[in-house]
């Protein structure tokens, strides 16, 4: 098929060579020139240089970028993706953004004749680099079946969850677990280093029971040894937990504990951590006593 990437970034470029890898014909997009070259020398595909050239051929049309301006900009800016793509194109946007923005880009979207799906990811830069991202996707069945052979290039799990929106919403719910259990998960660790448990052992044992978490797995161990300089930066979590934040308040729901975390993650930028991983939460814990 030919696909169109946009959006380059930690996600956004692996993900793509795995689309090129497959077989497809891929055309890329990224704001800085210089890193869509540099993919369509390592993936063998071709790069444009606007949103809207990018489209023009494509039969699927894939971003993630930034946040709700950065998508407006690249979908409907005087040279975004939307202008010259052919009807019946579907866009597919694995942005983690906004219910409303994805909304707002459906509509603009059957006001041409194309199709859209909202579809953010989770599983983080080792999930689009190993093609084992879970898909949360929001739009039809039918054009989930278009796009399914593109979407397995990068993806062990695809599930629709609803309408256009229902996808973001989704993540929202994802990321508010990773910050309660992190929450826990700090506790948890500084309360085993206080009492003198070997960590290693404690993760081993406590992963195959009910309180095993991919968090638990994957960071408990690097917490304990205060690493945190890879993984899901925790300017980008902020960014998330300020959408489920104010999704909750339109909705009329309390979410203290993410409001708890999310200003621990406000506290830690604001020490210089910001691009440290979400797992840094447990030093957030330094500052309380």
């Amino acid at each position: 098929m030919k696909v169109t990437f946009i959006g380059l970034g930690t996600m956004g470029y692996p993900m793509a060579g795995h689309v090129s890898k497959a077989g497809h014909d891929v055309t890329v997009y990224n704001r800085t020139t210089k890193k869509a070259q540099a993919w369509s020398e390592e993936y063998a595909g071709a790069f444009a240089l606007t949103p809207a050239l990018a489209a023009k051929d494509a039969e699927i049309v894939l971003t993630c970028v930034g946040n709700d301006d950065d998508l407006r900009a690249v979908y409907l800016g005087e040279e975004g993706a939307f202008q010259q793509a052919q009807p019946g194109t579907l866009f597919i946007d694995h942005t983690t953004a906004s219910a409303e923005v994805a909304q707002e880009l459906n509509c603009a979207a059957r006001e041409k004749g194309l199709l859209f799906l909202d579809a953010p990811v989770s599983g983080g830069q080792a999930g689009a680099e190993n093609g084992v991202l879970t898909v949360m996707i929001g739009g039809e069945a039918a054009h989930l079946k278009l796009a399914q052979p593109v979407l397995d290039c990068y993806a062990k799990s695809t599930t629709l969850l609803g309408p256009v929106g229902n996808g973001q919403l989704a993540k929202m719910v994802n990321q508010i677990l990773i910050g309660g259990i992190l929450s826990g998960l700090s506790e948890g660790v500084s309360f085993a280093q206080r009492a003198g448990l070997d960590i290693p052992t404690l993760v081993e044992t406590l992963k195959h029971g009910a309180a095993g978490s991919w968090q638990l797995e994957n960071r408990g161990e690097t917490m304990a040894k205060d690493e945190f300089d890879f993984g899901f930066a925790i300017e980008w979590m902020h960014k998330d937990l300020s959408l489920c934040l104010a999704q909750a308040e339109k909705m009329g729901l309390s979410i203290p504990l993410t409001k708890a975390v999310d200003e621990d993650y406000q506290d830690l930028m604001a020490d210089g951590r910001s691009r440290q991983d979400t797992s840094v939460l447990i030093k957030a814990l330094d500052k309380k006593g």
